[in-house]
This record gives C-alpha cells, sequence and structure tokens, in this order.
C-alpha cells in the first residue's frame, strides 16, 4: 500500500470560509503533522476525511478505497478523536469502552486493558475526572485496541504539561515504529512536530501551501538575527521585525550568501519561527503600535 490516506483537490464552502482544492497523502510509517494557525482549516479538513461534513468537491480515499464509498469498513480502520472528549462525561472509562466495543469487529477488551495499564488510565474513572493528557491517552488506547492502522487526531497535545506532551509524542512514536501504522494529527503546538512528526502539512486560510517531508520544509528557510539592522536587507526578508538591539527574521535558504556578503551568518531556523514569519508575510501583520 502506497498510501494509507490522500486527499484530492478537496473542496468545502462555508458562507465565511472555504477549503481550496485541499491535497495531501499520508503513507504508512509516517507521522504527518498538519499545522496552521486557529480558522485556518485543520478541523474542517479532518471532519471532511471523515465524513462528518460533506464536501463540494474532490476526492478522498483510504485503503486503496474511496472514503464514503467504503466508509463503514474504514471507520473500523481509523481511530478518530476531536480535540476534546465532551460525551457521556459522568460515565467511566470502562463503561464507555463497553459501548464504544459494539461499534468494532476486531476490539480486542484484553488489549484495551492492557492498553490502560500501560498509560496508567484507572478504568473506574469518570471521563470528567480525567486530565487532558488522560483523555489523549484513552483515545488512544481505543484506537490501539480495535487494531485502527491510521489514527487521526485534532489537535491531542492543546492543554497538556510538557511531561504528559512528550509521554504522548513517545506512544505516537511506538506506535508508527513499524511501519504499518501512519498518524495524522493537527497542531499549533509546533515544539512537538519538531520531536516526532517525519512530515507536514500546513495549512492556510484553507489552501495548502506545503506538504511533505519535515526536514524538506526546514531546509527551505534560514532565520536571521541581524545586529547591524542594515536597511539595505530589509527587501530580502519573507518578513521580518525591528526589536531594540537587532533585526531577526526569515528568509529563503537561497538568500543566504546575500546575508553572508554583509557579514550576517542565518541559522537554522525551528518550526515556530517559520510558521510565525510565514503567517506575518501572508497577513502582512507589522506588529506595530
Amino acid at each position: 500500500m502506497d498510501t494509507i490516506l490522500e486527499l484530492d483537490k478537496v473542496v468545502k464552502n462555508y458562507p465565511s470560509f472555504s477549503l481550496k482544492e485541499v491535497s495531501f497523502a499520508v503513507k504508512p510509517g509516517e507521522i504527518m503533522g498538519f499545522i496552521g494557525r486557529n480558522g485556518a482549516g485543520k478541523t474542517t479538513t479532518l471532519k471532511c476525511i471523515m465524513n462528518l461534513v460533506h464536501f463540494e468537491s474532490g476526492s478522498i480515499s483510504a485503503f486503496g478505497g474511496d472514503m464514503t464509498e467504503n466508509e463503514l469498513e474504514n471507520k473500523q480502520r481509523i481511530g478518530f478523536a476531536l480535540s476534546e472528549l465532551n460525551y457521556y462525561p459522568n460515565r467511566t472509562i470502562k463503561q464507555l469502552m463497553n459501548v464504544t466495543k459494539r461499534f468494532y469487529k476486531n476490539f480486542d477488551e484484553k488489549k484495551f486493558h492492557e492498553v490502560c495499564k500501560l498509560f496508567n488510565l484507572n478504568i473506574n474513572k469518570k471521563l470528567e475526572e480525567l486530565s487532558s493528557g488522560m483523555k489523549v491517552k484513552y483515545s488512544v488506547a481505543i484506537a490501539l485496541s480495535h487494531n485502527a492502522e491510521l489514527l487521526i487526531l485534532d489537535e491531542p497535545t492543546s492543554g497538556l504539561d510538557p511531561v504528559s506532551r512528550d509521554e504522548i509524542l513517545d506512544i505516537f512514536r511506538e506506535i508508527v515504529k513499524n511501519k504499518d501504522r501512519a498518524i495524522l494529527f493537527s497542531t499549533h503546538i509546533t515544539s512537538d512536530l519538531d520531536k516526532c512528526a517525519s512530515n507536514i502539512t500546513y495549512i492556510h486560510d484553507g489552501s495548502i501551501i506545503y506538504t511533505g517531508t519535515k526536514h524538506g520544509f526546514v531546509d527551505s528557510y534560514l532565520f536571521v538575527k541581524d545586529k547591524t539592522k542594515n536597511k539595505d536587507l530589509e527587501k530580502e526578508y519573507i518578513a521580518f521585525k525591528e526589536l531594540d538591539d537587532y533585526v531577526e527574521g526569515l528568509i529563503s535558504a537561497d538568500k543566504k550568501d546575500v546575508f553572508l556578503k554583509r557579514g550576517v551568518k542565518p541559522q537554522e531556523p525551528d518550526l515556530e519561527q517559520i510558521m510565525v514569519y510565514l503567517e506575518r508575510s501572508k497577513n502582512n501583520e507589522s506588529f506595530t503600535l
């Protein structure tokens, strides 16, 4: 199987927002980070994949077949969770599991209990008593217990403390280790992607502006701190801001020599720096008062 999931020119129109021919693919063994600002279209795209909202045109395929034509079968093979579990808050994990397992023909209750033990999940706790991190672990435990080959998670690490986030990312890496499963998760916490993502899909205002390897994305840009505050270099930036003692900003990697000739040494950026300055450029944000 070359791809587990593929979107081809998916369009979804709302009165004030549209997905504009969204296309990307997820392969076995990949952790795909789906990034963009709040409101960029991440959750809408995930809902289109799961047929929770109907898209106007384009196609979505999973496991080699059309997602909607094979919806029931495909959903047996997908673990899906939105950003916050809020159904049946007064039910325990055990009670929720007893309901959920009825929907999956391959649900392995023994494996569920084993994973909960591994995650230190108390199955007698009510959903409302769980921390955000424990709710994510519960969603992953359900997915692993029906042998999901693809996990689709919406902001799974949002609101978690650093230790819990690190635990979740370790779990993600373990899930794809054998190259037979994949994870697609949306996030705006770019440091999580620095630690675990192999691929990035970046959406801005409903349009995909990059999809591919994380390294390919990062290698396309350089970050600059210019203490000389050279005005002649301002036109070379994708976007920049002027601070008290220096100018900092993002440049294309092919601009490196321009800065080196002026005595300014660009650095490799992290994902947060890239995202901040790309968004600033595309939204023409000046950060001036």
